[in-house]
């Protein structure tokens, strides 16, 4: 599938399970009543004995995910991030967790970017509450190929997947080409000044970032860390000795996330200056998605301002 403008990775999630149930018939898509949010109508039109409308019920949901897994299917479980996370968390730890099910949750909304919903709508904490149910695979894609891709891995990966998607359309950073492996990051921008490291819709922010000091004679790598989970410690430590300090950006709080992991490793393997970008310690509020993105500083004034002060501390302790 061959994406040349802006779209919702929803969209390319949609067209890629069609195409996975085609080849599998063991795959099943389960919804709990947002079919169309998450885009599953296609695949409800094509496979109608093997879409499951749920209802606004998402426990069941997942519970009832688990044992189809636990049965020999492969199911897609989808609503949005919020809801899985947070109203189906113990679904999700037990039923699909502690039995080591090959569900594959796939979210829509991730983040701050759902407009009028507001705070209850807006999962910050997801990625951080789904990286610690054990053996638990983490999956942020940061557009549409990405998402394609994505799908169609996790339905030959063998256990319980975290799929996370945004809800608005996303620009195409990838090509159609570019490999995508789960557990791999991508350097998308070669540099060795900064490196700066990414998930999902903050990539092509962090690419804008990049190119902008580029003018300035700063050198950033920018690494699209699309699976945070596990999480790809080879081409962090690379970076870290190469760079000599690192920026993380992500839509998604700062506690337990993207940025939480590359801490945690760089903190034990490969100390170097570091500054995370995301949300801080709050809840969220109803806006239009470009409002909330500047208001939160999820924006490319904000990472380029990160990675100078973090580039300037590099310097001093030089």
């Amino acid at each position: 599938m061959m994406y040349t403008q802006a779209t919702p990775m929803r969209e390319a999630f949609g067209a890629a399970l069609v195409e996975v149930g085609k080849k599998d018939p063991r795959v099943v898509a389960l919804c709990a009543d947002l079919t169309d949010a998450i885009k599953l109508t296609q695949f409800q039109e094509t496979f109608p004995d093997r879409f499951y409308q749920m209802g606004i019920k998402e426990s069941d949901m997942i519970g009832t995910a688990a044992g189809m897994a636990i049965d020999g299917l492969v199911p897609f479980a989808a609503t949005f991030a919020i809801f899985a996370t947070s109203l189906a968390n113990q679904a999700v730890r037990v039923s699909v967790g502690y039995n080591e099910a090959n569900v594959k949750i796939v979210t829509s909304h991730g983040g701050v970017c759902v407009g009028a919903d507001g705070a209850t709508h807006q999962a910050f904490e997801d990625v951080a509450l789904m990286r610690m149910v054990p053996g638990m695979t983490v999956l942020v894609p940061c557009d549409a190929h990405e998402a394609y891709k994505a799908t169609m891995a996790v339905a030959e990966f063998n256990g319980p997947v975290y799929l996370r998607l945004g809800r608005i359309a996303s620009p195409v950073v990838t090509s159609e080409s570019d490999p995508f492996a789960i557990g791999k990051g991508q350097i998308l921008r070669p540099g060795n000044d900064v490196a700066v490291v990414a998930m999902g819709m903050m990539v092509p922010e962090a690419l804008k970032a990049a190119q902008t000091l580029a003018d300035e004679g700063i050198s950033v790598r920018v690494i699209n860390m699309s699976t945070v989970k596990p999480l790809d410690t080879d081409i962090l430590a690379v970076a870290a000795e190469e760079c000599g300090c690192m920026v993380t950006v992500e839509e998604h709080s700062v506690l337990g996330g993207l940025g939480g992991a590359c801490t945690e490793f760089l903190a034990r393997k490969c100390p170097i200056p570091l500054e995370r970008v995301g949300i801080l310690d709050t809840f969220g509020e109803s806006g239009e998605p470009t409002e909330i993105l500047t208001k939160y500083k999820l924006d490319t004034e904000t990472i380029i301002t990160t990675i100078k002060n973090v580039f300037s501390r590099k310097r001093r302790t030089q």
